[in-house]
């Protein structure tokens, strides 16, 4: 039965995907995806169910032909492809870093190893388990939210003719390859894997073919084919180092004995290298960023539950592997330097797009952070936050995209009085934020236990604890500015509500009905990940009973003490940050009383913003007298500080420390 569910999470999107180039009706397309998506989600749950404990599994044939073989050809097949289109692009960094993956995998392949296979070829545990469901689900969300968005995507830039079926081809195989690289044991297997992520950002980031998105798509490529040619350096060094294929067992490489430990630091460093590279760390950050340009479906599925979070899992799954040296205590410096920096970034953005990129690359800094930390705290911090930040960071992507088709723009002050003209749209959007920023919510509480975590090492708390700040910063603007502006009936409110006044008139505002007139591929997405954010947060204790404790259950034998028990009510008993969940649940469910109270008053006070001068009138006039003894309208906006710490200011400086702390964690490996 598990096989089946395993084969059916890689294979059934490589099919799907042909399906969809294949189809040109785009009715039949749509119920591919959906099919898809569902099969997709129903398979991962099983596969939940049906596992106790790690599973071992290594398929000899597909269609008669020997599954080792085909993973081997496809691997050289889409490199060569890799280098035809580098070729055309004329980009000569890109065919070197091409030819430096092909000549070396063919060397080892031909010469060093020839016809290597390594049993398990698949090992699938909690922490796949945990990928699974996220890249199946999350991933599908994201998937059939794209067949709407790109009928409108398409409209408004006046296309001719349909790029859809290339579009879904590769958003859905996609799914697939990082279905295949969570559950990859075999190194080489995981490099095809990693290798056809790579291939399909490219694509897909690129997918407008205009002047920006071509040149972006190729900084991507470049960037995490820089990684590939890391992952072929850590293969060959893994095999000449220790003159065996044993350790290109991936649960061989981690549970390693102390005798090779020395022999494996650089073949870590140099993974861990192609993670940093794949999660877009800096200095390799600009690769992400530059992703915006690409459809919505496209950011949400890089930033949320693919691609980044390859980079992040392979650097968590060898956790273990390299505990206790050196090179840990630099990946928890690298993560949390990354954390602070990009939150930073993120503060001097007004583009909510380029936010949502700079808390991607700020939160998966901070999970790498943790598997430095590397004590089971900081584990099972790292776990919860890659579960939560996909969540939310999928529905904010989501959501901002259909912000841009409804009122043609992506930046946040032009969100401003949304919540007026599109209310139903404007609360999820404020859902989708507070759960990044706010109690009882899983993704703060994950942060919580990570600043806990990182106490063992000073100066790495220090970063944490900082750009988490930064964090509520951006968050708490974002949020404003939606239930803020001169017009807003959000700013009415009951005349005796005192203090609690713009509290209560802003909870109020999620009671109000308005039609939401965006069709259902719209808004199920982003009702079930709003829904999915709070829900699992509300359950968090269960949800790390029985998801994520598993996790370091699984790692290497002996190397953690199970850290926390559960009572007879399944609550952990130890995790102190979830102690507090209970405070937060009887504090709001008093506030919502307290609002549904106010409610029943009849009386409206209508307040203007006061401009330190004589207001105008009629309040709902945004004007003020000014100093010239006249009338001058008011505009709200943010400071965002550009001339301090903008992309401009700090970026060239960020990117020097981080490449400083590199040389640094290498030469120490290498020396």
């Amino acid at each position: 039965m598990v096989d089946v569910l395993i084969g059916i999470s890689v294979l059934v999107p490589f099919i799907a995907g042909v399906l969809c180039f294949l189809t040109k009706n785009h009715r039949v397309r749509a119920f591919i995806i959906v099919t898809t998506g569902i099969i997709l989600a129903i398979s991962s749950l099983m596969l939940f169910q049906n596992l106790h404990g790690p599973y071992l599994y290594t398929p000899e044939t597909l269609l008669g032909l020997k599954v080792n073989s085909l993973i081997t050809f496809a691997d050289f097949a889409l490199l060569f492809i890799i280098l035809g289109i580098a070729f055309k692009l004329g980009n000569p960094l890109v065919i070197l870093l091409t030819l430096l993956q092909i000549v070396p995998l063919a060397y080892f392949e031909l010469k060093m190893a020839p016809h290597v296979e390594v049993t398990p070829a698949f090992y699938i545990d909690n922490l796949a388990i945990i990928m699974n469901l996220i890249i199946s689900i999350i991933g599908s969300l994201v998937c059939i939210f794209g067949i709407r968005y790109m009928e409108d995507h398409e409209h408004h830039l006046h296309l001719k003719k349909t790029r859809q079926p290339r579009f879904f081809f590769f958003l859905v195989i996609f799914l697939g390859a990082m279905n295949g690289l969570v559950f990859s044991n075999n190194l080489l297997w995981l490099y095809f894997f990693w290798e056809v992520t790579t291939f399909c950002s490219f694509m897909l980031i690129g997918h407008d073919k205009t002047e920006i998105a071509i040149r972006n798509a190729t900084k991507a490529l470049w960037m995490n084919m820089l990684g590939g040619v890391a992952f072929v350096a850590a293969i060959i060094f893994i095999y000449y180092n220790t003159q065996s294929t044993e350790y290109l067992s991936l649960q061989t490489l981690i549970n390693h004995g102390p005798g090779v430990m020395t022999a494996l630091m650089l073949p870590f460093a140099l993974l861990c290298f192609a993670g940093f590279t794949k999660a877009a760390q800096v200095p390799f950050q600009s690769w992400l960023c530059g992703a915006m340009v690409a459809p919505t479906p496209v950011s949400a599925l890089l930033h949320s539950s693919t691609m980044v979070k390859a980079g992040v899992y392979i650097i968590v799954r060898m956790a273990p592997g390299y505990q206790g040296t050196f090179l840990s205590t630099m990946i928890a410096t690298f993560g949390a330097f990354t954390f602070l920096t990009a939150s930073a970034l993120a503060v001097n953005m007004s583009n909510g797009k380029k936010i949502l990129a700079y808390s991607t690359i700020a939160n998966l800094g901070l999970i790498i952070a943790c598997a430095g930390i590397n004590t089971p705290a900081a584990i099972i911090a790292a776990v919860l936050l890659i579960i939560f930040h996909a969540i939310s960071k999928g529905l904010l992507f989501l959501c901002v995209g259909t912000i841009e088709h409804a009122i043609g723009s992506r930046d946040i002050e032009d969100m401003r009085g949304l919540y007026n003209t599109r209310p139903a749209l404007s609360r999820i959007t404020i859902i989708g934020i507070l759960t990044m920023m706010l109690p009882p919510f899983g993704a703060l509480m994950s942060k919580w236990m990570a600043i806990e975590a990182a106490a063992t090492i000073p100066w790495v708390v220090v970063m944490v604890a900082l750009g988490s700040g930064l964090t509520v910063l951006f968050w708490a603007r974002w949020a404003g500015i939606f239930v803020s502006g001169p017009h807003m009936k959000v700013f009415e409110s009951e005349g005796n509500e005192g203090f609690f006044a713009p509290f209560m008139t802003i909870f109020k505002g999620f009671y109000t009905k308005a039609k939401w007139k965006d069709p259902a591929s719209i808004k199920v997405p982003l009702i079930t990940l709003a829904v999915a954010a709070i829900v699992l947060s509300l359950g968090v204790p269960w949800l790390y009973t029985w998801l994520v404790d598993p996790v370091l259950a699984t790692y290497k034998p002996g190397l953690f003490v199970e850290p926390f028990k559960t009572n007879p009510l399944g609550l952990t008993s130890g995790a102190g940050a979830f102690y507090v969940l209970p405070v937060f649940l009887v504090s709001i469910i008093a506030y919502i009383a307290a609002v549904v109270a106010a409610k029943t008053k009849d009386h409206k006070v209508i307040s203007a913003p006061y401009m330190c001068g004589e207001q105008y009138p009629d309040a709902t006039q945004p004007k003020f007298r000014s100093h010239l003894n006249n009338w001058k309208d008011y505009v709200p906006a943010n400071i965002y500080m550009q001339d301090i710490i903008g992309e401009s200011k700090i970026s060239y400086w960020v990117n020097i420390v981080a490449l400083i702390i590199l040389i640094v964690l290498f030469g120490e490996v290498i020396r």
